[in-house]
């Protein structure tokens, strides 16, 4: 019993350790109250790159902590999004779904945690002209949320998110650069969306770019999400790794 008490202790302290460099940063939605994650970058430059990170359903999970973690390595600011607030963070798949649904269907409100969260990044540090947003599943379909919205960014970059909207909305132009990385077996994302979605680029005359990943589903990025393709969502690391690096010459080329 004591043993396992302290491989338990263990395992809690390196966690920790692991994102000791991420603060919490709390912020509010009226009378919702936030909790979004901060870190500077290791080396800082006189342009202030920063990265705001959308995460999956689940709200902010273990894959987004890391992703903040290497943003900041390769010297960007990095802020992860605290989309749902205090008292309504899903515990199961079920509640996920649930709150994931509610702001799919009322985009305005998910556009304004979005912009939430941007404030925070910039007042982090980063370069309010120099922002770039990425997002997994869920938070995929929020940076084209964000671009959509017309928000003060100059790309966003989309892993395995939902590429749907609402048609009775009016198509406005998009001015960010759009990066969609997209497992070619995603049956999450029907082909008649992925079909509006490459419609929608080209009525808003976007400059966009979309890339499949062979053999890759759902969630390819995480690895949490398992192995198991006929599931719907599964790990890749394969794509994983030629994604996060499509999506580093992306930024390269965004913050030049």
């Amino acid at each position: 019993m004591k043993n396992i008490f302290f491989v338990l202790l263990g395992f809690v302290l390196f966690s920790n350790g692991v994102f000791a460099q991420l603060k919490t940063v709390k912020y509010t939605d009226g009378n919702q109250k936030l909790n979004g994650l901060s870190i500077a970058p290791k080396k800082g430059s006189k342009s202030k790159p920063g990265i705001l990170i959308l995460p999956a359903w689940k709200g902010i999970d273990t894959h987004a902590k890391q992703s903040a973690e290497q943003l900041s390595k390769m010297g960007y600011y990095a802020f992860v999004a605290d989309i749902y607030g205090e008292g309504n963070y899903p515990t199961n798949t079920q509640e996920a779904g649930k709150q994931a649904g509610f702001y799919k269907n009322n985009v305005a409100d998910y556009q304004r945690r979005i912009q939430l969260a941007l404030n925070q990044l910039v007042k982090s540090g980063a370069n309010r002209d120099n922002i770039v947003v990425i997002g997994y599943c869920f938070g995929g379909t929020g940076v084209l949320e964000a671009a959509r919205a017309g928000m003060k960014i100059r790309g966003a970059v989309s892993f395995h998110g939902g590429l749907g909207r609402d048609t009775a909305r009016v198509n406005n132009p998009i001015t960010a650069k759009i990066l969609v990385l997209h497992g070619a077996d995603d049956t999450y994302v029907p082909a008649a969306e992925v079909a509006a979605f490459q419609q929608e680029m080209r009525d808003t005359k976007a400059d966009w770019e979309m890339i499949y990943y062979a053999n890759s589903v759902h969630a390819f990025t995480d690895p949490e999400a398992g192995n198991d393709n006929s599931k719907g969502a599964a790990y890749n690391e394969k794509a994983a790794k030629r994604s996060w690096k499509r999506m580093n010459s992306f930024l390269k080329e965004v913050f030049k």
